[in-house]
């Protein structure tokens, strides 16, 4: 039986042999995430992203800089969309993002790029209560230790504190399905927003 074309070549290289290159190894903790389906298209993402200040408190100087960072991957770099809405304009993108909190929930009011809203969603955060709890107590362990511990223990509390990350990331994405659809990588920018939201100082 002959064999396929390899899917990598490039332009001028048909019936060349498959490319026997090991494959990067996928990290660790993140296979609830990597199923997850890409939104297609440039227009499909953020170009803003805002937390409201009356739902959260202000955090320690090492939060408050997460926070600003998180945002600025996020608008940086995302796919996001709405479910069932394609397309370029108000609809298919780019969207504007604003988090907040309302009655113990989570608030996702999404608006076009010109600010006329066009959905907003409640998202319970009973199912998040456990991961969110350890995952802030893991960040104030992991902030007060970057500062007296050894090497070997900080590097253990980070991984512990990613490893919550990517499971609270991954919940994020099934609560959010037939809603809004996003990549992994979006999914944990929001998450860490999730967490700061939650964090009243």
């Amino acid at each position: 039986m002959r064999r396929g074309r390899a899917g990598g070549a490039g332009p001028g290289r048909g019936g060349a042999r498959r490319s026997r290159r090991a494959r990067r190894p996928r990290p660790l903790g993140r296979d609830a995430l990597e199923g997850l389906t890409p939104v297609a298209g440039e227009r499909r993402r953020l170009v803003a992203v805002t937390l409201d200040e009356g739902s959260i408190g202000r955090g320690n100087p090492d939060q408050e800089h997460e926070r600003r960072i998180a945002i600025y991957d996020l608008v940086e770099e995302n796919s996001f969309g709405l479910s069932g809405r394609d397309g370029p304009g108000p609809d298919g993108g780019p969207y504007r993002l604003a988090i907040g909190l309302q009655e113990g929930k989570l608030v996702f009011s999404v608006a076009d790029e010109a600010g006329a809203p066009l959905m907003s969603h409640l998202l319970s955060l009973q199912p998040f209560r456990s991961v969110l709890k350890d995952y802030l107590m893991l960040c104030d362990t992991y902030y007060r230790a970057i500062r007296t511990a050894s090497p070997s223990l900080i590097e253990a509390i980070d991984m512990g504190r990613r490893g919550l990350h990517d499971e609270g990331a991954a919940l994020l994405g099934e609560r959010l399905r037939g809603k809004v659809e996003a990549d992994p990588g979006t999914l944990r920018r929001l998450f860490t927003l999730m967490t700061a939201l939650h964090y009243k100082g």
